[in-house]
């Protein structure tokens, strides 16, 4: 290694790797120190190395106390040996002798070559951290360089090379060597073998998030806010939005004029479903404005789960492809979510009202009373024959309506059944 190679390191990895040319004159320092130590008989353990960033020149040095009697040749110096170095020097001190490069035998070479690789990997890694770790969270360009155990990417970010496994982008989309790519820089780790990588995804919904806030300039400075958002990657996402000005719409500030700001982020996500809705601090306002505009025709909320009735129409549209839509929807509320349709939900009120009917209990003789509901109608209900709890729940959806005009069946029914769910408990 003459000194022009040494200059060509210094400017390949501050040009490339933008590692400091002082973090690699260090590493080489340390690399020869240990190489000295090796393989140069009569060094002490006090061993320097100086290195000119300018012109590669290196110097070695080593500390000898001066004595009059050596017993430790590689501690200790005669003062014989020490004046024809330094002249002026006396017994007690410390000399420094200068062993140049050349004297490096082969083994030494091979430990400063060894060494360096390890020193320089980890300043590269630390020049990744330095510059990448402050960047997660932001959206960065690369180009696909190569494929590697199945679809995990390696993407080129110029500096350095970022991973991008199989798991981090949607299945749908596929890409080739040399394409452009966009991705959300989500960390950047330690490797088992020494050194950092850069991890990038494309399915995780702060992806989403970034692509808006990139798009949308009042997300930007926080006139409107991303409260909350799920995803499943490459079919759909759903984010709730809120305004902290009162003249600014959050929903149609995000999906601009005619659609225009999120057409770019559907085009970049490769079609992907995208629901924008305002968000609301109370769960079932917020159940609502993500069922729109479909709506509840039925709720019932629970600790872990919310049971929902939505018309035959709706259904499909509330449910999604696999039940995904769904899932979603409960993932924004924080609950599990049952969808039932109507008619389904109607038919089953009748068979649990017929099933009671049959009952031994003898509250179900006695004069009709229902919670929540109206004297008025109770009376209206008792002067067609339906005076006791048994007789209205032996009666049809039809036979109901037809005397009682007005009555919705189905919400005594609900009101029934759930009054004789709490006499039992």
């Amino acid at each position: 290694m003459n000194n022009k190679d040494l200059i060509a390191i210094f400017e390949y990895l501050e040009r490339e790797k933008g590692i400091k040319r002082d973090i690699v004159i260090n590493a080489i320092a340390d690399s020869l120190r240990a190489a000295a130590r090796k393989s140069v008989k009569g060094l002490g353990d006090q061993v320097s190395v100086e290195i000119n960033p300018k012109t590669g020149e290196i110097d070695v040095y080593t500390q000898k106390k001066i004595v009059q009697k050596v017993s430790d040749p590689m501690e200790e110096i005669s003062l014989e040996e020490a004046r024809l170095l330094e002249p002026e020097c006396e017994i007690g001190q410390l000399l420094e002798i200068s062993i140049t490069p050349q004297d490096f035998g082969r083994v030494a070479a091979q430990a400063a070559r060894h060494v360096i690789s390890q020193k320089l990997k980890g300043a590269e890694r630390d020049v990744i951290y330095e510059e990448y770790r402050h960047r997660a969270g932001e959206i960065v360009s690369g180009t696909v360089k190569r494929f590697m155990r199945g679809r995990n990417m390696v993407i080129d970010l110029g500096k350095v090379e970022a991973i991008m496994p199989e798991r981090n982008y949607p299945k749908l989309e596929r890409y080739n060597v040399g394409d452009k790519v966009q991705a959300l820089l989500l960390e950047v780790r330690d490797t088992d073998i020494g050194g950092a990588e850069v991890i990038l995804t494309r399915s995780h919904p702060d992806f989403v998030a970034a692509l808006f806030i990139q798009e949308v300039p009042e997300l930007h400075d926080k006139t409107v806010v991303i409260e909350k958002i799920v995803r499943d990657a490459g079919y759909r996402t759903k984010l709730a939005v809120r305004s902290y000005d009162p003249k600014v719409d959050p929903v149609g500030t995000c999906v601009g004029v005619r659609g225009a700001r999120i057409k770019n982020i559907i085009r970049e996500l490769n079609n992907e479903k995208i629901d924008v809705v305002p968000y609301a601090d109370d769960p079932i306002q917020l159940l609502q404005n993500l069922m729109a505009p479909s709506e509840i025709k039925k709720m019932k909320w629970h600790d872990t789960r919310v049971s929902i009735v939505v018309a035959d129409d709706d259904y499909p549209t509330v449910i999604g492809k696999k039940g995904m839509n769904a899932r979603l929807i409960g993932q924004m509320i924080e609950r599990d979510i049952e969808v039932q349709k109507i008619s389904e939900y109607q038919k089953l009120l009748t068979i649990q009202m017929a099933e009671l009917s049959e009952s031994p209990d003898p509250s179900f003789d006695e004069k009709l009373k229902i919670e929540k509901v109206s004297g008025l109608i109770l009376d209206s209900l008792a002067s067609v024959g339906y005076d006791t709890l048994r007789k209205l729940m032996q009666a049809s959806p039809a036979d109901l309506s037809s005397k009682v005009p007005g009555v919705d069946y189905y919400d005594l029914a609900d009101k029934v059944l759930e009054q004789t769910r709490k006499r039992k408990v």
